[in-house]
């Protein structure tokens, strides 16, 4: 989920980012993180679950803090924010001193300074109803976020997965879920293709493989990209 997650935030591949990662425990999604040579920050309320990313001796640095208390960070420091399977705690009332509203308002407005203009955050989590979705939504938009929610796989009981998407920028069309039949073929396709590479290697730069790995990204993204044809990754004969 934590490479989903990633995805959605539709960074460049050649570059490195500092990301902060909300509700990070152990630090299994920042590991993540750190495979695709990013840096990152983690805040947990669990100190014990913190203490356990201490001995896992991850890289990135570790602060103990409770979302709904707000971003205890500078303006524009990050350039991405991932949560795995944290912010429906922010709709619950653990304490008679909650008020869910505030609290999400606190912590999305928060995030929002936190962030550079052109960064997203893509929230994984698990809603309860139509209503928390709403009111998450409501208060994340309240905050100055553009966005909406990514569902995929949405006619699947077990691989149903939400994603909350935002963005600091303005407008900008969300990426497209997974799960469609279309999908559900490339991606097979990807994943054959993936385990051939693995047994010889790293597709060479520019070569047809390496193409069709990068339209599939892009599209993944949301991004606009031509049809795949056999003329993909074809070299052009010289015109003279």
């Amino acid at each position: 989920m934590a490479e989903r997650a990633l995805e959605l935030l539709n960074l460049d591949e050649d570059e490195n980012y500092l990301i902060l990662d909300i509700g990070c425990g152990s630090g299994l999604s920042g590991s993540v993180l750190e495979d695709n040579d990013h840096l990152w920050i983690g805040i947990d309320i669990s100190k014990s679950m913190l203490d356990i990313a201490v001995d896992r001796e991850v890289e990135g640095d570790l602060v103990l803090g409770d979302m709904g208390q707000g971003m205890p960070f500078k303006p524009g420091t990050f350039d991405g924010a991932i949560s795995i399977s944290a912010l429906q705690w922010l709709c619950n009332a653990d304490k008679t001193s909650h008020n869910p509203h505030k609290r999400l308002y606190k912590f999305f407005s928060t995030l929002f300074s936190s962030l550079t203009r052109t960064a997203r955050a893509v929230f994984q989590f698990y809603p309860e109803n139509a209503d928390q979705i709403e009111m998450v939504t409501t208060q994340a938009m309240k905050a100055g976020f553009y966005g909406g929610i990514v569902v995929d796989y949405p006619n699947s009981t077990k691989a149903k997965k939400y994603f909350l998407v935002l963005m600091t920028g303005g407008a900008a069309p969300m990426p497209k879920a997974l799960g469609s039949e279309e999908d559900e073929k490339r991606i097979s396709y990807i994943k054959k293709r993936e385990m051939t590479k693995d047994c010889r290697g790293k597709p060479l730069k520019k070569s047809r493989d390496w193409i069709l790995a990068k339209k599939e990204r892009r599209r993944r993204q949301g991004k606009d990209t031509r049809p795949d044809t056999k003329y993909t990754g074809r070299k052009r004969s010289a015109r003279f």
